[in-house]
């Protein structure tokens, strides 16, 4: 079994709940969507063939237990389920970040999922899966990226629709560069939303291009 991956590197998670911990990143190639925003164009097809052996040990390489498999869109190569059993069966505690489009219903109970909404500013909402918020678990994040003040509205609507501050963490991002995180910060304050505000922490250590961080 093999997979098509852009690359792998050791970093610290600049995302998520897990924000700032050390982890290992596994880039798979290829994506079945076209964000406006997308800073990781050179995913959708470049990468080499690496089998899950040659994978698991790359990883096993970094002194680290906590490994993101992300893209590109890692769920559109039907192998990526195999690597997330073969990581925990290895003791690592996965995530895997997903753009929403394909069924998450199949991926291990214990992988943390991170499911990314697709807002009216990506230009990609109507490829939503809606069907997996039926698969979310508590432990999951959902994010929504917010480019503007309509994005947050529809944020709203999304999250009061299907009752997600009961059933998972929420995240709320903003496009790199184009909206002032102030006001995002101030929306949520004064509608009381029970989410969490972040940004892309290794867009403010590293150059906002670089690769491998």
């Amino acid at each position: 079994m093999s997979l098509k991956v852009n690359e792998i590197y050791y970093s610290i998670q600049g995302e998520s709940s897990f924000s700032g911990l050390p982890c290992i990143f596994v880039r798979l190639t290829y994506c079945n969507l076209r964000c406006s925003y997308c800073d990781t164009e050179y995913a959708f097809y470049e990468g080499k063939n690496l089998e899950i052996n040659q994978i698991i040990e790359k990883v096993n390489s970094f002194k680290c237990n906590l490994v993101e498999i992300t893209g590109g869109e890692p769920l559109l190569q039907n192998d990526c389920i195999k690597l997330i059993e073969e990581l925990e069966k290895n003791n690592k505690r996965v995530l895997i970040e997903t753009g929403g489009s394909l069924t998450i219903k199949n991926i291990s109970k214990k992988t943390h999922i991170i499911l990314d909404l697709k807002c009216p500013s990506s230009k990609m909402e109507h490829k939503n899966l809606w069907d997996n918020l039926n698969y979310i678990k508590k432990t999951d994040e959902v994010k929504f990226v917010i480019g503007n003040k309509s994005d947050y509205n529809w944020s709203k609507k999304i999250i009061k629709k299907y009752n997600l501050e009961n059933k998972c963490l929420i995240l709320m991002s903003p496009v790199f560069g184009e909206i002032d995180n102030k006001k995002i910060i101030d929306w949520i304050l004064k509608d009381n939303l029970n989410v969490r505000f972040q940004i892309q922490l290794h867009k403010k250590i590293w150059d906002k291009d670089k690769k491998g961080v």
